[in-house]
Order: structure tokens, then C-alpha cells, then sequence
């Protein structure tokens, strides 16, 4: 019988352990408030080398020739090497032709995948060819397809007579000063042998100003995961509407006192209210009322004077560069958010310089009136 005590016992302590360690990891996972989405393109994930290619289009047609000279083959490595090795071979071949700034600009490329709808575009061009069964790569002469090298000679003799095909603004036209030749248009997939040997033989027809040559990405198996996107975080903050009784006076006084020490040292519309409290001490109820006005109508979008218009550049980087070094960015950043208000800055200037004016006018009245006494 004790065995069998024993054996209880230790199921028993083993239930209440999961018991445990079950209400543990469900009070972890209410406790969290995260939610994680992905964003699936429609079409499959797309070679990061076609990406990197069209980085470099976009750079200039020259640097994304040389760049596909140096990949012709790139893609074999792919099935040797793990994908992060792959990725920074990708970005050492980009390396020889980029500095380190747009080499970068290609990995945040990379990171958003920016260039992936460039490649599913040519993708569906030669989908509505429709490409020739069985061929990891295909030339389209005038409205005659083939997968045969051989057959591109045969194809090009009697290309004029065909319909030339049309263009697009983001095909990839191998450099070459005359237009007027037959068009060759290559669907292949950058990197692989197939590639290699159809860009061997266009390339050199081209040079020799036999044919247009023209390159379009093609992928012949498309890759079986998904396409994710890059998106935005969202947080999601539920408010509480729990009816909450609080001292209105209170809350007032609270207000009042947060909005006067935020006002209290910035001059307002071009007044220095705190320069003007220390000198009418007994005005200072005044002043603080007639500041609360300004700066709730300065929050107005009303209608600017012509004259108001003129010089506001020069206006404000005057007032930046009178500015003390530790304030100058924060003013700066001040008037480039709020511009459409702190189009007055003009008027505020005028405004300050009559105050410092009418302030040192002020006392050499007192004191004139003073010296008058005695």
C-alpha cells in the first residue's frame, strides 16, 4: 500500500505543479497588451538581388549594368550559403559601385523591402506574354517568343516587318546610341546560369549595334513565402470613463499656475511679461490677464497683411541668430512648426523694439521728475 500512497502522492504534486504553471502563463498573456500583425503582400517574397538591382537603376542605367555584369551568376551561392551570408555577399557586390551612405539607403531599402512591387510589376508583364512552358528564361522579338538561344538569329531577321513592341518608363535599356533596331526583350531572373547565357549573347549583338536590348526581371519559381510589408505600430489605449469628482477651484488654480510658469520667461507676441511684472509689480494682475489674451489669440489663423509678408525670412533668422546658442535650435524648431502664426515675427520685433523703447523712456522720465524734486 505504500507504494501506491506514494505513487498519489507524486501525481498529485505533479496535477497541482501544471495547475500551477498554467494559471501562471495565462495571467502572463492577459497581462499582455501586445498585439503582433503581419501585413502579406499578395505576391510571393521577392530575391533581394533583383531589389538590390533596382536600387541601383535608380542610381543611374550605367551602375546597374556594371552591377549586373558582376552577379551574373550570383544566385547559385544562394543554395550554399545561409541567408544572412547571402545578404551581405549582395551588399558587398553593391559595395564596388556605392559608397557607404547608399549602401545604407539599400539596406533600409532591403528592411522595407521597397523595391519588391518594381519586381512583382515585371513579374505580371511576362505573365500576360505568357512565357513558354518549361523555360527559366525567354526572349520576345516583335510578338515572337523563344527559350532557344539559337532561334534569336532566325527570330531577328524578319523583325522589322513585326509590330514593335511597347516600352515602359522603368524597363532597363542597355546603353547603345542608336534606337531604331530591332527591340530583344529578356525575361530572366538576374543571377542564374540561364541569365548568364542570354545576356552573353545579347550584350555582344548589342554592342554591335544589331539589336535594343531590353531587360525585364522574370522568376520562373516564384518563392513559396509570403510577401510581408512593412507597416505602422499602433497602439491601442483603452480610456477609463469611471465619472471621477474633483474641486473645480482646485483644478483652476492648478491650470492657471502651469500656464503662467510656462509663459512667465517666453515673451508673448513680442511682450517680455516677465520683465514687465518686475517693473509694475502692481500691475501684475493686468499683465497676466492681458497675457492669457495674447496667447489665446495667437493661436487664430487670421489673415496676414501684405506688408506682414515681406522679409519673414530675414526676420526670423535674426531673431535665431540674437538667440542664445542653447535656444537658437529650439526657436528654430518653434517657428518651422508654427510658421503660419509666427508669420508675425515682424510686427513682434517692432512690437519689442517700441516696448524697450518706451521702458527706457519711462525711467529717464522718473528719473528726471525725481531730480526735478530735489
Amino acid at each position: 500500500m505504500a507504494p501506491a500512497k506514494a505513487t498519489n502522492a507524486v501525481q498529485l504534486l505533479l496535477g497541482s505543479t501544471a495547475l500551477w504553471l498554467s494559471q501562471l502563463g495565462a495571467e502572463t498573456v492577459s497581462a499582455s497588451k501586445a498585439v503582433t500583425a503581419h501585413l502579406a503582400a499578395k505576391w510571393p517574397e521577392t530575391p533581394l538581388l533583383l531589389e538590390a538591382s533596382e536600387f541601383m537603376a535608380e542610381e543611374s542605367n550605367e551602375k546597374f549594368w556594371h552591377f549586373l555584369e558582376t552577379v551574373q551568376e550570383l544566385a547559385i551561392y544562394k543554395q550554399t550559403e545561409s541567408d544572412y551570408s547571402y545578404y551581405n555577399l549582395i551588399l558587398k557586390k553593391a559595395g564596388q559601385f556605392l559608397d557607404n551612405l547608399h549602401i545604407n539607403l539599400l539596406k533600409f531599402a532591403f528592411s522595407i523591402r521597397a523595391y519588391s512591387p518594381a519586381i512583382q510589376m515585371f513579374q505580371q508583364i511576362a505573365a500576360d506574354e505568357p512565357p513558354p512552358d518549361g523555360c527559366n528564361a525567354f526572349v520576345v522579338i516583335h510578338k515572337k517568343h523563344t527559350c532557344k538561344i539559337n532561334e534569336i538569329k532566325k527570330l531577328l531577321k524578319k523583325a522589322a516587318s513585326r509590330t514593335r513592341p511597347y516600352l515602359f518608363k522603368g524597363d532597363h535599356k542597355f546603353p547603345t546610341n542608336k534606337e531604331n533596331l530591332p527591340v530583344v526583350i529578356l525575361y530572366a531572373e538576374m543571377g542564374t546560369r540561364a541569365f548568364s547565357a542570354f545576356h552573353k549573347v545579347l550584350s555582344e549583338k548589342a554592342q554591335n549595334g544589331e539589336i535594343l536590348y531590353v531587360l525585364r526581371h522574370y522568376i520562373q519559381k516564384p518563392s513559396s513565402r509570403k510577401m510581408y510589408l512593412s507597416g505602422y505600430g499602433v497602439e491601442l489605449a483603452i480610456k477609463s470613463t469611471e465619472y471621477k469628482a474633483l474641486d473645480d477651484t482646485q483644478v483652476k488654480t492648478v491650470t492657471n499656475t502651469t500656464v503662467e510658469d510656462e509663459t512667465e520667461a517666453n515673451e508673448v507676441q513680442g511682450f517680455l511679461f516677465g520683465k514687465l511684472k518686475e517693473l509694475y509689480s502692481d500691475l501684475r494682475d493686468n499683465l497676466t490677464a492681458f497675457q492669457k489674451y495674447l496667447i489665446e489669440s495667437n493661436k487664430q489663423m487670421t489673415p496676414l497683411k501684405v506688408w506682414e509678408l515681406q522679409d519673414l525670412s530675414f526676420q526670423a533668422a535674426s531673431q535665431i541668430m540674437s538667440t542664445s546658442v542653447y535656444d537658437a535650435i529650439k526657436l528654430m524648431k518653434d517657428i518651422s512648426q508654427n510658421f503660419p502664426i509666427k508669420a508675425r515675427l515682424r510686427m513682434n520685433i517692432l512690437i519689442c523694439l517700441f516696448q524697450s523703447t518706451l521702458i527706457s523712456t519711462v525711467k529717464n522720465l522718473r528719473s528726471q521728475h525725481l531730480y526735478n524734486k530735489t
